[in-house]
């Protein structure tokens, strides 16, 4: 990143309002000024606006909290990479993805094929692109066109044993059906593409249709491993999608959720077109370690004490 002129930076672990990803924040109280605080689920609000202070290339690697479940392929803390660029787009991110992961395999390996649970992996470029709803009709053997239809894809959905609550918008209930069909069969590295809108509050609208954002995610061994997106940089616009964020989670939590304002008056300030990436290095390190699980890759994972 820094041959490609990217500065590193370090931002806040602790914010005052929880944002830049969908999680579950772990809580602290700051006692001088008397007030709560949350441990950053991800740097990206923070990142987005060192853009708008001029820095046109930015990343950092650190750590993210998120109180949520532990797996094998879950910790409460773990370690991303994200970077920003400004006047690129989430296209040029999957380029310099493809770069950087066949990069990192020569390097260690010297091939662009290297092995993990038993499954040769090929990170030559170029790889695999797919578009979620693609991958949900495919995975999932629907006709593509039912997944335009609300009523037809909650029965599909339902056929399928994917948990709904009834009020998710399409576009969630088409996201829901990826991940339970499809998420785990990409195997080879694979680009998922154009994300609803209902599940990117964060991403710029696909030109073209704007029920879609300009977002990938990258899946390798059936995991997550990056996700990435054009920047949504219209302050009107993402406000209203903070709104809904905020509404929609109300409904599932009962409390009302703060908007970030002052991430907004950023915003308003200015912000370039510009395209953004997290890449899980745990998750990261697993796959280049041949390790079955993420508390192989780090030196003190969170473990239930004994008694």
């Amino acid at each position: 990143l820094e041959e490609r002129g990217f500065q590193e930076v370090e931002t806040p672990m602790m914010h005052p309002i929880p944002g830049g990803a969908t999680a579950q924040p772990f809580k602290t109280h700051h006692n001088a000024l008397d007030i709560e605080l949350f441990m950053r689920i991800a740097p990206e609000l923070y990142l987005k606006r060192l853009l708008v202070g001029g820095l046109e290339r930015v990343f950092e690697i650190n750590r993210n909290f998120r109180n949520e479940g532990i797996s094998t392929q879950h910790n409460p803390e773990f370690t991303m990479v994200e970077f920003y660029q400004a006047y690129a787009t989430y296209e040029d991110l999957m380029a310099l993805t493809e770069e950087l992961f066949s990069h990192i395999s020569r390097q260690l390996f010297g091939t662009c094929r290297i092995t993990c649970q038993g499954t040769e992996l090929d990170f030559t470029p170029p790889w695999t692109r797919m578009t979620l709803k693609e991958a949900a009709a495919r995975y999932g053997s629907i006709d593509s066109n039912d997944l335009d239809d609300r009523e037809k894809t909650c029965a599909h959905a339902k056929r399928l044993g994917v948990p709904l609550t009834g009020d998710e918008a399409l576009g969630e209930i088409v996201t829901a059906i990826f991940e339970q069909v499809a998420e785990q069969k990409l195997i080879q590295p694979t680009f998922i593409t154009h994300y609803p809108i209902e599940v990117s509050p964060l991403a710029r609208k696909n030109e073209a249709n704007p029920s879609f954002t300009d977002r990938f995610e990258l899946y390798i061994m059936g995991r997550e491993i990056a996700n990435a997106f054009s920047e949504l940089n219209d302050p009107e616009d993402q406000r209203r999608r903070f709104v809904e964020q905020a509404q929609a989670k109300q409904k599932v939590e009962g409390h009302i959720t703060e908007i970030d304002e002052d991430y907004i008056c950023a915003l308003e300030h200015g912000m370039p077109p510009a395209a953004g990436e997290g890449i899980g290095i745990d998750r990261l390190v697993m796959l280049l370690t041949d390790a079955p699980s993420i508390r192989d890759v780090i030196l003190f994972p969170l473990l239930r004490p004994e008694r």
